[in-house]
């Protein structure tokens, strides 16, 4: 099938880049959490917690889905529409779920890395969110679910600014909207409902509930299960088309 060979090698670019990986990923959170721990959210009370905690899961949810969808759509665009490297793989004997599995696992890593790395920084700012196997499960389904986004994306849009485009469009409305910041029913009501519907939403939901103690909400969990089904399944058939 191949898709160990696709994998090693995205992990051992990963491991050449790791320092710029690291330093990229601890920028972005760190601002939110002085913006949102130290700065809005400092004396901010929800549900009996700090607003700190509120909003440590929902910015692990975030970096799971930006890091994993970029990590998989914006190169394998580049090397499909301009450096012409897919190619390489095309040629070789590597399977179209060699590929897929290959590229998507190694984005999924990628994910849990960044996740990781936002849950050290949580502890240093002086939040406490919980770490057990529901945690691991949840970001590791999320960032499989937007590494899949992230392939079929790659391998459908055909152009670099309409990959900026699919950003601007898909990804940054969930990023703020997707219970990430805030609970969805502080929106207008069909505004909520439409919220509810996307895969973020879900993530945020599992890993706000795992993460304070709660039992683990089976339905969000279905949902980013049947998302990563979906989207695997699209990704793998788009793959099959350029194959072919």
């Amino acid at each position: 099938m191949g898709f160990a060979a696709v994998f090693w090698r995205e992990m051992l670019v990963f491991r050449r880049n790791f320092v710029k990986f690291f330093a990229s990923r601890l920028v972005g959170p760190f601002l939110y959490l002085v913006a949102f721990g130290w700065g809005l959210g400092r004396g901010l009370q929800l549900a009996g917690g700090s607003y700190l905690d509120f909003v440590v899961p929902g910015i692990m949810a975030l970096s799971a889905m930006t890091t994993s969808f970029n990590a998989v759509g914006v190169p394998l665009n580049m090397s499909r529409l301009y450096h012409k490297t897919l190619e390489e793989y095309l040629i070789a004997p590597v399977s179209p779920l060699g590929l897929a599995l290959g590229k998507v696992l190694a984005g999924t890593v990628r994910g849990a890395v960044a996740v990781a790395i936002i849950l050290a920084l949580a502890y240093a700012f002086g939040a406490r969110p919980a770490i057990d196997g529901w945690v691991a499960l949840g970001t590791l389904l999320t960032c499989f679910v937007f590494a899949s986004l992230g392939l079929l994306a790659g391998m459908t849009v055909n152009s670099h600014e309409d990959m900026a485009n699919f950003n601007t469009f898909v990804i940054v409305p969930m990023s703020f909207l997707c219970a990430t910041f805030f609970s969805p029913d502080k929106l207008p009501r069909w505004v909520a409902v439409a919220v509810e519907v996307l895969p973020l939403t879900h993530a945020s939901h599992f890993l706000r509930a795992v993460t304070s103690g709660a039992p683990a909400p089976w339905v969000s969990l279905g949902v980013l299960v049947f998302y990563g089904v979906v989207l695997f399944a699209a990704g793998l058939v788009a793959v099959g088309r350029v194959r072919d």
